[in-house]
C-alpha cells in the first residue's frame, strides 16, 4: 500500500494509524514525525511565505480572487509516486492543496488510479471522524477506534483538571497577526475544555476577522496567539506591528504579562492528534497555579 500526505495534520494521523511505513510522499509543509522530512514533496505554495504577515495575506486574497488554489501538486512527482491512496481536505483552501486540483492531478496523470481521503474538520468531532475515514479506507476501522478512543481519553483528563479550578479566565485566541483574525473551528472548544471563556470565534465555523478596537472593547484576560503555518520564532518576529499599537498596550493581558506565544502551526491549526497536545498548552496558560509547565520553551512563550 502506498499513501500520500498532502496536509501534515493528515500524516500525523496516518503514522498514529500505524500505517507511516507506507508513505511514500508528504506536502511541503509535513514534517512531524521528523523522519517524513526524508519523503518527497508533492507540492509547494503558489505564494512567497517569507515575507509578512500582511503581506502573506495580500497574496492570498489577491490568488483567491483569481479562482486558484494557494497550493499546487507537482503533478510529475505524484506520477513516479504512484500512490494508491491520497490524503488531502476540503476544510480550507488556504491550508492545503485544493480537492479540486488533487482530483484533476489524479485524472490526468495517473488515469484516475489512486482513491481520494477528503478531510473536512471543523470541530473536535469532526477530527475524530476524520481518523475514524483514514482508517476505514486503509481497511482497519477498530484501530481508528482505539486511536480516537485513547485521544479523547487524554483531553477528558485535562478538561476534568481544569474544570476544578474557579478561575475562568476571559481568552482571546489569536490566528492571524496582520490583520487580526480570531481562533475559530476546533480552537474554541480547546479554549473552553481548558478552563477559559472563549471571546471570539464560534465552533464549527470559519476563523473569523477581528478588528483591534473590538479586541480592545473586550478587554481579555488571556491573549494566546497561535498564527497558523508560525511557529514560535516566526510569532515572536511578527509581532512588532501588533503590539506597537496603543489599543494592544491598553490590554489588561498585555499589563499583567498574560499574553502567550505558541507554535501554532505545530499544535493548534493541525486537525489531528496534536490537538490533545494544545489542549495541554492552552490548560498550562489558563490555570498555571494547578497545571506545570511541559510545553514551556517549545509549545509556548509568555510575549
Amino acid at each position: 500500500m502506498r499513501i500520500l500526505s498532502l496536509l501534515p495534520s493528515a500524516t500525523e494521523i496516518v503514522c498514529a494509524l500505524g500505517y507511516g511505513e507506507q508513505l511514500v510522499g508528504r506536502s511541503h509543509e509535513c514534517d512531524r514525525p521528523t523522519w517524513v522530512t526524508d519523503l518527497p514533496i508533492c507540492s509547494r505554495p503558489r505564494i512567497r511565505v517569507d515575507v509578512s504577515s500582511n503581506e502573506i495575506d495580500q497574496s492570498v486574497k489577491a490568488i483567491v480572487a483569481e479562482g486558484l488554489s494557494v497550493y499546487e501538486i507537482d503533478r510529475e512527482m505524484l506520477r513516479s509516486l504512484a500512490p494508491d491512496f491520497i490524503v488531502t481536505q476540503t476544510q480550507c483552501e488556504v491550508c492545503a492543496v485544493s480537492e479540486r486540483d488533487v482530483e484533476q492531478a489524479v485524472n490526468e496523470w495517473l488515469g484516475g488510479q489512486g482513491e481520494i481521503i477528503s478531510l473536512n474538520p471543523n470541530r473536535l468531532e469532526d477530527v475524530w471522524a476524520d481518523i475514524n475515514r483514514v482508517a476505514t479506507a486503509l481497511g482497519n476501522p477498530r484501530n481508528g477506534e482505539d486511536v480516537v478512543a485513547a485521544l479523547r481519553a487524554r483531553m477528558a483528563a485535562v478538561e476534568e483538571r481544569a474544570a476544578r479550578n474557579e478561575s475562568k479566565p476571559r481568552v482571546a485566541l489569536i490566528e492571524w497577526i496582520e490583520p487580526l483574525m480570531a481562533g475559530g473551528n476546533w480552537m474554541p472548544e480547546l479554549v473552553e475544555m481548558a478552563g477559559g471563556k472563549n471571546l471570539f470565534g464560534k465552533a464549527g465555523e470559519h476563523s473569523p476577522w477581528l478588528e483591534i478596537d473590538a479586541l480592545g472593547e473586550s478587554d481579555p484576560d488571556v491573549v494566546v496567539v497561535a498564527p497558523c503555518g508560525f511557529d514560535l520564532d516566526r510569532t515572536r518576529h511578527e509581532m512588532p506591528p501588533l503590539t506597537a499599537r496603543p489599543e494592544w498596550k491598553a490590554l489588561s493581558a498585555v499589563k499583567n504579562g498574560r499574553v502567550y506565544l505558541t507554535d501554532g502551526h505545530h499544535y493548534f491549526n493541525r486537525p489531528g492528534p496534536q490537538l490533545v497536545e494544545s489542549l495541554e498548552i492552552l490548560a498550562e496558560l489558563l490555570q498555571p497555579e494547578t497545571v506545570e509547565a511541559h510545553h514551556r520553551g517549545q509549545g509556548w512563550m509568555p510575549l
